[in-house]
């Protein structure tokens, strides 16, 4: 058989053909199906890389607002003057770390893998999932929930109504509720691989304890609690304050495997599966 008669046959006999060679079973149906595949994970990538650059844009700019012109006189709130600068509260921390993560994501989407199980994770999709297990989907939890139960009960107890005039609103929901929307996008269209719980949460706590050790820092400094809500607490009080808030962060760790696992676990188990067979025959 000569190549140039199978170049002159039509796709459908290629297709039938290399079946009767046992090049594989595909049919007409299978390969409509590889089609849309591709088509969907295209749209997929596209959508990734979107949001992961707006995500990024929009951080990095409350950064750099809230660092360069978020300035509150000391007669209006003693702490906002006092040793640290903007790098004194949790929420600025944050706003970082999801600038970082983003950037992350965007390096993964041209050059790792955005693939649902891969066979062999590349390093940026490694750095990407554990950020986001770790810290990004938990912290940035943490600081939305908190700020808000906080504003409901006493906003003079995180957020005093006579700072407004130098924090902007948009400012405010960009670092205390669009924080919330953005990993939890993340969480329903990229898929992740958790790390084991023990490392997961060790990176998640050694975090939140470098920030406590931070917040007792300034506090020596300055004799200046960052959060007022920390100036109407005993001592015991306050230890039994961090205790809830370092519980109440692995509670979200925890949330969010479980989320990850109602989103994408059906999804990996039929990867897994199919690899299973591939490897059988």
């Amino acid at each position: 058989m000569c190549i140039h008669s199978v170049r002159s046959w039509p796709s459908s006999a290629v297709v039938r053909r290399a079946s009767h060679f046992r090049l594989g079973p595909l049919d007409e149906s299978e390969i409509t199906k590889m089609d849309a595949t591709g088509v969907r994970n295209k749209k997929r990538d596209t959508l990734l890389r979107g949001m992961h650059a707006i995500a990024f844009a929009q951080f990095s700019f409350a950064v750099y607002y809230d660092h360069t012109y978020t300035v509150v006189p000391r007669h209006i709130a003693r702490m906002h003057d006092a040793y640290g600068g903007r790098f004194k509260f949790l929420t600025f921390w944050n706003a970082i770390l999801q600038a970082v993560f983003f950037f992350v994501c965007l390096l993964n989407d041209f050059g790792g893998s955005n693939e649902l199980s891969p066979a062999k994770r590349p390093i940026l999709r490694r750095v990407k999932d554990f950020i986001h297990a770790s810290f990004g989907f938990p912290v940035a939890m943490f600081v939305g929930v908190t700020f808000w139960a906080l504003m409901f009960v006493d906003r003079e107890l995180v957020l005093p109504a006579a700072v407004d005039p130098y924090f902007p609103w948009w400012l405010n929901h960009l670092m205390h509720t669009l924080i919330m929307v953005t990993t939890v996008l993340e969480m329903i269209v990229a898929p992740r691989q958790y790390p084991k719980r023990l490392s997961g949460l060790g990176g998640l706590l050694i975090f939140m304890a470098s920030y406590l050790v931070w917040l007792l820092i300034i506090y020596a400094k300055s004799e200046i609690w960052v959060y007022p809500v920390m100036e109407v607490l005993s001592w015991p009080q306050r230890v039994g304050f961090f205790v809830v808030l370092f519980l109440f962060t692995a509670i979200l760790y925890i949330l969010g495997e479980y989320l990850d696992r109602l989103i994408w676990g059906r999804a990996k188990k039929s990867v897994g599966k199919s690899a299973k067979k591939k490897k059988s025959k």
